[in-house]
């Protein structure tokens, strides 16, 4: 039995002992007649209860399997070095929550049946590798897997590491000094592996990081920091851990991971479920974090705007808001950001933080609804659009001009888009005009798909609660409901084909081409060859002609040549398996995004 299964049959025997009554049975005669008694000692005091003669044997029983599973207990503690040096540490004086031995192994154990991440083994190098004097940061936004890892490393640990491991979980009342005492008393008692979980919750962290590198770690501790405030970590790696630090972040979740970790196929569900891992997908959790509408805003309020706003309150003391103070201490940052997440395509401007407030995916989804060949619907005559859009922005908490209580200008959308990128949340890509041969613009793509999906379903739950649009036929209603989603899956397909192309092969060019009449939706170029390769992106699972008429224009065809370099393919990347037709490869997305890794 190695050391993992020793520490989890003692814990299934310390659970099975405590369901069984401790004590012993006694006997006393009274007028000729025998009686029972059970008998437990505890805290010095002696009690007995009467034991009618029919629960008799049954007692008897219960009370003589507790004493053998003690023994047993016992005996399997005392053979382990590793658990008899757990068991002098338990009465050490923590500030912190600290778990150590047994109770580490349990709450590692939660992670036992679940696959790894691609970026396991860069975490295991630090943990198992030689010693150095740095820190190893796991940080991103929540559900993206971080506790997880950790605890997958300590159940890959030997019985001899396991014995010198701790994790502390930090909770909202430490401080960091604290934390530097209980390190301290770890470090006297011999522990050389420390995990500390939501580490970016101290107040004082950002500024007083350097601690963990400068003094424990180059004494030889290995010490693994986790949080979800990713930018206190980008803060602390360029000012307190300068150079000192290991940076890991585990936001992006490219598809083929996703598929491969949690089991879960399909673009549609990595769009529904966000990208996220812990706590989103079938196999960790059967709700997805984006099911409930009660608050569509909710993850970007609580793992966006709150993470710039706690970090920025703590770095320099509040010092580097610049602009976005007002903001945050008027409450108005969460439906700014909402806005640009809204808006991500438009130009970052602040246009898009003050103009009156026009749901772009409602404006889309009305036009493709009226372009409809085979049925085609005027959606804005059966919505009350004012109305529906008044909801929308409730739930998103966004305010129009004259309810901003903070003059917003261009430095403002310039700023949030700074810390977006610091979080790595956007991409841009490069939007190519020809003949001009010259950008014209950029793209800017969330690597994020939940924060983007979630107000599609916002914009849903509104044209639920608007009275004209409930008076629509049954079959339209739900028709144009689909459509929402559909709009917004297909835009959102080609977002991730895109950052998952551009992140995959960077030594290639990923960009759009556009043309005075058509565009082509993704261009990879191979400058060293003067070759590239043209793609339409379908959100569809049908092959229609139509679809790839812009990849067999001659005159668009000539124009890329000449500037980009020879087209040595033309595909359609969709939702169907893979074909050919008329020259043309037609690529399943799914397949296409795994063949990336």
């Amino acid at each position: 039995m190695d050391h993992s299964e020793i520490l989890a049959k003692i814990a299934d025997l310390e659970k099975e002992i405590s369901l069984l009554p401790a004590g012993s049975i006694s006997k006393k005669k009274k007028d000729g007649k025998e009686y029972f008694y059970h008998r437990v000692s505890s805290g010095g005091k002696r009690t007995e209860k009467f034991v009618p003669f029919e629960k008799l044997d049954e007692l008897r029983q219960q009370i003589q399997k507790r004493k053998e599973l003690e023994a047993e207990l016992k005996e399997l503690k005392n053979n382990s070095p590793a658990i008899s040096r757990t068991r002098k540490n338990v009465d050490l004086k923590f500030k912190t929550f600290v778990r150590t031995g047994v109770q580490l192994t349990k709450m590692a154990s939660l992670a036992k049946n679940y696959r790894r991440r691609d970026c396991y083994e860069l975490l295991s190098n630090f943990v198992f590798g030689e010693r150095q004097d740095k820190v190893f940061i796991l940080y991103g936004l929540r559900r993206t897997g971080k506790t997880t890892l950790m605890r997958q490393i300590i159940l890959n640990m030997t019985a001899d590491q396991l014995s010198k491991a701790a994790f502390i979980q930090i909770e909202r009342n430490n401080t960091l000094s604290q934390v530097y005492s209980d390190l301290k008393i770890l470090e006297d008692s011999g522990y050389q592996y420390v995990f500390i979980d939501e580490v970016t919750m101290l107040e004082d962290f950002i500024e007083g990081a350097a601690v963990f590198s400068d003094i424990y770690a180059a004494c030889g501790m290995k010490i693994v920091l986790s949080g979800t405030d990713s930018l206190g970590f980008v803060f602390t790696s360029k000012n307190q851990l300068y150079d000192r630090c290991i940076m890991l972040h585990t936001t992006f979740i490219p598809y083929r991971e996703f598929e491969r970790v949690l089991g879960i196929t399909g673009i549609d569900e990595y769009i529904r479920y966000g990208g996220t891992m812990s706590l989103s997908g079938i196999n960790y959790n059967e709700e997805s974090p984006f099911s409930s509408k009660e608050k569509a805003d909710d993850y970007i309020d609580t793992a966006i705007a709150r993470n710039i706003q706690h970090s920025l309150k703590y770095y320099q003391d509040g010092g580097h808001f610049r602009l976005l103070y007002d903001l945050y201490a008027k409450g108005e940052l969460t439906g700014a950001i909402n806005r640009v997440v809204e808006n991500l395509n438009h130009h970052f401007t602040k246009e898009v933080l003050t103009q009156a407030f026009r749901s772009s995916d409602l404006s889309v989804t009305s036009r493709n609804l009226m372009r409809d060949k085979k049925q085609p619907l005027n959606l804005e005559e059966n919505i009350d659009r004012m109305s529906v859009e008044s909801a929308l922005k409730t739930m998103l908490d966004i305010l129009e001009k004259d309810e901003q209580s903070v003059e917003i200008d261009e430095a403002h959308a310039h700023q949030i888009k700074e810390y977006l990128s610091l979080l790595d949340l956007i991409t841009d890509i490069d939007l190519i005009h020809l003949p001009r041969e010259k950008a014209i613009g950029q793209k800017t793509v969330l690597s994020q798909p939940g924060m983007r999906y979630a107000l599609a379903e916002a914009l849903v739950d509104s044209l639920l609660m608007d009275q004209k649009f409930g008076n629509m036929d049954i079959s339209d209603r739900n028709r144009v409901l689909e459509k929402v989603r559909e709009t917004v899956k297909g835009l959102m397909m080609e977002e991730i084909v895109l950052l998952e192309t551009k992140m995959a092969q960077p030594k290639l060019k990923v960009f759009q081409v556009q043309f005075a009449v058509g565009e082509f939706d993704m261009v990879v170029q191979d400058e060293t060859v003067l070759s590239c390769k043209i793609y339409e992106i379908k959100h569809s699972k049908e092959i229609v002609s139509d679809q790839y008429r812009h990849l067999i224009d001659e005159g668009n065809c000539k124009l890329t040549e000449r500037a980009i370099g020879t087209i040595t393919d033309q595909c359609v990347i969709y939702r169907g398996p893979n074909s050919e037709v008329d020259g043309i490869k037609y690529i399943n997305v799914e397949e296409y995004l795994k063949s990336l890794g």
